[in-house]
């Protein structure tokens, strides 16, 4: 019998699992008999292949219309393969084109029968296709796309996929007219910068951001530069919200214009753009009331809207498209589902000639863009809101203070690390849960306070841009070096200042920490301690990864035979930045505010 549906969101439905002992009648040693059903789904009608244990054909196929009377036909032949078999165990797989296949599996989901259990799986298109060509080479049509469908639920036996419950399916279906609206409205802005380029071109260089309220009304008033340029002080000065300091520069702007559109045409033109823009607006924010709405109707919370800067609307976003966070066994993965990482762009030219190098990075254009969209405006507030991602914000604008968008895209990084954890333990954001002014590696003691992050996000002067306790120590952690030590030097005779012990700057310093500072951590592939990357030291093409690291003992080694650089932190340091291993050693006691020997005193605190 095909179950309904789950009542919990977050929890997909209880189908009847796939072991032998499942598939046993009861009181019986009989199994239950198998059969792989492969449907290919489309907007108005689907395709099923019925095949048995043997990958032969079970039934004949059934083209099923988006009917009643369609239906009733697959139910009709889903009973008929029943009543052959004492008890039958049909594998379902469904080839999921868009949301085609959703009255096809709600009708699924209702169907019952005495003696059959199911497994219904649903696959991207993407990866049904990659199974297809393996098995029936270039061959595509639909027989041939339900067949590799049910030979793939029979071989493979894919667990049963997570199906959202009605108030999910409402909340999927919001926010996917959110996103085609968001898209439309995006056109429509573009479309009227298009306009303005030759009806009041100096416009755009004057307002940062031509859809606010004021300017929108202003372009239905004067919506030329000619016309523009006939209005007076008082007049402008009527229109809601426009800063009346930018009311001189705007008519003298109008006055010397160099458009090239105005006349009656023109100014109906521009007015229709802008009545566009208008009604997408107000309709966004009515689709994002329903989406609110929606959220807030799931039998189970997720939480998230009590991050602070997620909001509401961000929220049901991210709720919708994660759907189930089980999918993702770490924050990694939901990072990487989204995009919100930063990729290297190192093919092309420069403007000079020279070729483009591989130290550029840029945010990955991968994932949803209703969610990254959100997730921007949500990292802007968090930024200067959340105590677990201002401390982020300062640290990074400290080492990139000319580029605020990179500290922004770590900010929604760590927004979503901070929703895989909530959603995952099923508790509210808890601002006190974790000292998160301070980092786990260094301790404090009770008297000392925390600088202040002024509104740009950035520290004072003389404050720590990390947001941490003056006077932090860091923990000593005991690190075994897997190639040759070091060895100390000792210092000249009456200059005790620069006595380095290197085995002692090692074990405070971890070598996570070190490919941390050097931005290398996202970078990282690998499980466990050992990691690799691109090795830092000679760059190579910026795509292979030819560093292997291993963050337990704290070494590395390059296998690049142009580079083979290895050994340790100081190793790393030293050859990074052509430097002896006394200097490198003097380099990280100074940027860490590590002590030089044991015993030594701290240096001045710096920022790594």
């Amino acid at each position: 019998m095909l179950p309904s549906a789950s009542p919990r969101c977050n929890a997909p439905p209880q189908f009847p699992p796939t072991t032998s002992a499942a598939n046993t009648a009861p009181g019986t040693n009989t199994p239950a008999t198998r059969i792989g059903v492969g449907i290919d789904t489309a907007r108005y009608g689907h395709y099923a292949a019925f095949l048995d244990e043997q990958l032969q054909t079970a039934a004949p196929d059934l083209e099923v219309p988006e009917t009643a009377a369609g239906y009733e036909r697959l139910r009709g032949r889903f009973a008929d393969l029943a009543a052959r078999h004492e008890r039958v165990h049909f594998h379902i797989r469904l080839d999921m084109a868009g949301l085609y296949a959703d009255n096809l599996v709600a009708f699924l989901q209702r169907f019952t029968c005495d003696n059959a259990t199911v497994t219904l799986s649903c696959g991207d298109t993407q990866r049904n296709k990659n199974y297809r060509t393996a098995v029936f080479g270039r061959q595509k049509s639909d027989p041939i796309e339900a067949r590799a469908c049910a030979r793939f639920a029979l071989a493979e036996r894919p667990a049963a996929t997570p199906l959202p419950t009605p108030a999910h399916q409402r909340l999927r279906q919001v926010a996917g007219r959110l996103q085609a609206l968001v898209r439309q409205r995006t056109r429509l802005v573009n479309q009227l910068h298009q306009l303005l380029a030759r009806a009041f071109p100096e416009l755009a260089m004057l307002v940062k951001d031509i859809t606010v309220g004021w300017c929108l009304e202003l372009l239905t008033r004067y919506p030329t530069a000619k016309l523009l340029a006939t209005a007076t002080t008082a007049d402008l000065e009527a229109i809601a919200y426009l800063p009346h300091d930018r009311i001189p520069e705007l008519l003298a702007r109008a006055a010397d214009s160099v458009a090239s559109l105005d006349g009656p045409l023109a100014e109906d033109l521009v007015r229709d753009q802008v009545r566009q823009v208008r009604d997408v607006a107000s309709r966004q924010k009515r689709l994002e009331s329903w989406l609110v709405a929606a959220y807030r109707e799931l039998p189970t919370p997720n939480h998230l809207d009590t991050i602070p800067g997620l909001g509401d609307v961000t929220a049901a976003v991210l709720t919708a498209f994660i759907f189930d966070i089980r999918r993702f066994d770490t924050p990694h993965q939901l990072v990487a589902y989204f995009g919100t990482l930063p990729i290297e762009a190192s093919s092309g030219f420069e403007r000079d000639g020279t070729p483009r190098g591989p130290k550029r990075y840029v945010m990955s254009k991968r994932g949803n863009d209703l969610v990254r969209r959100y997730l921007w405006m949500a990292a802007l507030s968090a930024s200067r809101h959340n105590p677990a991602c201002c401390p982020l914000y300062a640290r990074v604008r400290a080492k990139h203070p000319n580029q605020p968008s990179i500290a922004i895209g770590h900010v929604m990084r760590k927004l979503l690390h901070l929703a895989f954890a909530i959603w995952k333990s099923d508790k509210p954001f808890d601002p006190n849960h974790y000292p998160w002014q301070t980092p786990a590696h260094v301790k404090t003691s009770d008297k000392e306070l925390t600088p202040k992050v002024s509104d740009s996000g950035l520290s004072q002067k003389k404050s720590q841009a990390a947001g941490l306790k003056s006077g932090a120590e860091p923990i000593p952690k005991e690190v075994t070096a897997a190639c040759e030590p070091s060895l100390p030097e000792t210092a000249p005779q009456g200059n005790t200042t620069t006595r380095i012990d290197f085995a002692h700057v090692k074990s405070q310093l971890p070598m996570a920490r070190v490919l941390d500072h050097l931005g290398l951590t996202p970078r990282l592939k690998g499980n466990g301690p050992q990691h690799r990357c691109t090795c830092p030291i000679h760059r190579g093409d910026g795509r292979s990864r030819t560093l292997s690291v291993n963050l337990a003992e704290s070494v590395y080694q390059c296998f690049d035979a142009r580079c083979a650089s290895k050994g340790d932190v100081i190793d790393l340091w030293a050859a990074l930045h052509r430097r002896s291993l006394r200097d490198a050693a003097e380099d990280l006691v100074r940027l860490f505010d590590l002590e030089p020997y044991a015993g030594a005193e701290r240096t001045e605190k710096r920022n790594g």
